[in-house]
């Protein structure tokens, strides 16, 4: 089905397609992270429909597919049991006038899931829920800034953060100027900050860990200094959820956040995400207290029926399956793997897998050992060609070592024209066109 030269490997439909896209869409896809700029040049595939590991795009060819809906479908598309607990609801009817007995069902198998957490509100996505999040930490502390972790990519589509961003167009300086940063892992340098804007900052938003395990104490120091300089500690679990443990990141570390926000794994595709955390703060947007009234979140979408009993299916998989542990064990196996395959061809020290075994990226590294997208369009090209749709090496349940070793001959063979690339100093006769481009970019 696919072709070793990478020159012969075309996909016209998916090209027109993408044409079509951009002619009807903004950026021709609903996420910065999927657009066909992320890929090399006229091979950003399209795709028809998955399964399991697999997708198909619209020229019929089938690839393992890695980062599966930005890390959202970690049990693999189209799961059975998530998908029966879905069905059961499509006739019964998706969004009332009053909430839905789900609603309720759904909170207790959150919170019994996550048990760090006292009260639960569901919405659609993850921006709405830091947002939200944000929100209360301004309202109950009284203060105007939001302190965030530098060193995480990506927290909101709002103007708190993408203000911080390259991507900073329509959003006012002085919504800026409360957006205040961070370095993950440094504690002194977070003290100070805190000690800069004193009694100015109303919380502290990170990923609890991402690429890199947090270092010993820090999460409990942050927690230390949050309660010490009066600040709401927010966790995003975005990622971490599920992926660390079926309570996240701050059941595995044990250091608990006054709010946190859920998502991607949670619904294994469906659109539904969570903010929780203690019962003193996010009854501030609830009817039973006294002070003046949060408006925490309010979406007319949040509860469908059909995306909450998704949501509860997921949880019931992960616990009874231990998907958490296979996700881990899938990791090691591909880390490994890729790993001695990049050895193995001599580029070890350029092809890089890095973090948690259950949420593993690759770093593409030029002959001076700096991030590079044209070696990493050259990577990529080989990769599809081979069958292999990855932008990164983050693992579903779904894959079986077969998938794991195919991916891992590919792998091999994308090195050895890597390493031919560096030998000549020049990776550009393999790339057939522009490199792939860093989503947040000022220009397009």
């Amino acid at each position: 089905m696919h072709t070793e030269d990478t020159e012969e490997f075309l996909l016209p439909r998916s090209r027109l397609a993408n044409e079509r896209l951009h002619a009807l869409i903004p950026g021709g896809a609903h996420t910065y992270a999927k657009g066909d700029d992320q890929y090399p040049e006229d091979l950003a595939p399209v795709i028809s429909h998955g399964r399991g590991a697999h997708v198909w795009d619209i020229d019929g060819n089938r690839y393992i597919e890695y980062g599966s809906g930005l890390r959202s479908v970690s049990l693999g598309h189209a799961h059975p049991r998530v998908v029966e607990a879905v069905r059961r609801e499509l006739d019964r009817g998706s969004n009332f006038v009053r909430p839905s007995i789900l609603e309720v069902e759904a909170a207790e198998r959150f919170l019994a899931t996550v048990p760090t957490a006292e009260m639960v509100k569901f919405a659609k996505n993850g921006s709405d829920a830091t947002t939200a999040a944000v929100r209360l930490a301004r309202a109950a502390t009284g203060r105007p800034r939001v302190a965030l972790c530098a060193d995480h990519p990506f927290f909101s589509v709002d103007d708190w953060f993408i203000g911080t961003t390259p991507m900073s167009a329509g959003i006012p300086a002085a919504t800026n100027e409360l957006t205040v940063a961070f370095p993950y892992g440094d504690l002194a340098a977070t003290e100070e900050l805190l000690t800069r804007y004193q009694d100015e900052v109303a919380c502290l938003i990170l990923e609890p860990a991402t690429h890199t395990e947090p270092p010993p104490g820090y999460l409990a120091g942050l927690r230390e200094l949050a309660d010490r300089h009066g600040c709401v500690l927010i966790f995003d679990e975005m990622i971490t959820g599920f992926r660390w443990s079926e309570a996240g990141a701050q059941g595995l570390y044990g250091v608990v956040p006054d709010l946190s926000t859920f998502g991607k794994a949670l619904g294994n595709g469906f659109a539904v995400s969570a903010l929780a955390g203690r019962r003193d703060l996010m009854e501030r947007g609830g009817l039973r207290h006294s002070g003046d009234r949060v408006f925490l979140l309010s979406t007319t979408h949040g509860a469908e029926t059909h995306s909450l009993a998704a949501a509860m299916a997921v949880q019931t998989t992960y616990v009874e399956e231990g998907v958490t542990a296979r996700l881990h064990a899938l990791g090691e196996r591909l880390a490994a793997g890729v790993r001695e395959a990049a050895a193995g061809m001599g580029v070890g020290d350029h092809v890089v897998v890095r973090g948690r075994a259950s949420n593993l990226v690759f770093a593409t590294l030029d002959e001076n050992l700096q991030r590079s997208q044209e070696y990493r369009t050259l990577f990529l090209r080989r990769l599809l060609a081979g069958g292999v749709l990855a932008p990164s090496f983050v693992v579903s349940s779904a894959l079986d070592d077969a998938d794991i070793d195919h991916t891992v001959d590919v792998v091999a063979q994308a090195c050895a024209v890597y390493r031919k690339a560096l030998d000549a100093g020049d990776p550009t006769p393999w790339l057939a066109g522009r490199p792939v481009k860093p989503v947040f970019r000022r220009l397009a």
